[in-house]
């Protein structure tokens, strides 16, 4: 682990399969209990149609955290707690117990194989946006874009409110 000053980031979350709202729960909390984050924040939890093959509505939230982890350090604890909770990638857009997708990363842009921040889809997505436009009113988009320069092609009305923020441990006093 990074022994960097902590930054900004922002980890969006879906669920689609079992209890919905409760992996979405579980979700924070292994994030929470995990070495190098702090989770500051969380947008209400929203219901959206999927998008790619038929499946059932998914749950989506945003969450706010500060990290002392690297880019690759951040997204590779995602990609386990994904695995513990039982993610199956076994078609692309496919329905999900979790998914945990790594944003932005305080306003570093980063293009690699398997690392693109700011998450290269994040503008096109309501489910994404409105969610972290709760945490952040000009959060840093692809290409460094900002959302006053975007003409928004999503349909805002398909997401929809269905519960209040996840709940996180607040920061430790010191």
């Amino acid at each position: 682990m990074s022994g960097a000053p902590p930054v900004r980031a922002f980890v969006a979350l879906g669920s689609n399969l079992g209890e919905r709202l409760a992996n979405l729960g579980d979700a924070v909390r292994r994030l929470c209990a995990a070495d190098g984050m702090e989770i500051t924040g969380s947008s209400r939890v929203y219901e959206t149609a999927p998008v790619g093959p038929p499946q059932p509505d998914y749950l989506n939230a945003v969450i706010e955290l500060r990290t002392t982890l690297l880019p690759r350090e951040l997204l590779e604890a995602c990609l386990r707690i994904e695995a513990e909770m039982g993610r199956v990638r076994d078609e692309r857009w496919g329905p999900r117990v979790i998914d945990l997708d790594l944003l932005t990363f305080d306003d570093q842009t980063i293009a690699e194989p398997d690392l693109t921040v700011p998450h290269p889809r994040m503008h096109q997505r309501a489910f994404v946006l409105i969610p972290l436009i709760e945490l952040h009113p000009d959060p840093p988009l692809p290409g460094g874009r900002r959302l006053e320069d975007l003409r928004l092609q999503v349909d805002l009305r398909a997401v929809r409110p269905f519960a209040h923020s996840l709940p996180f441990a607040l920061p430790r006093s010191g």
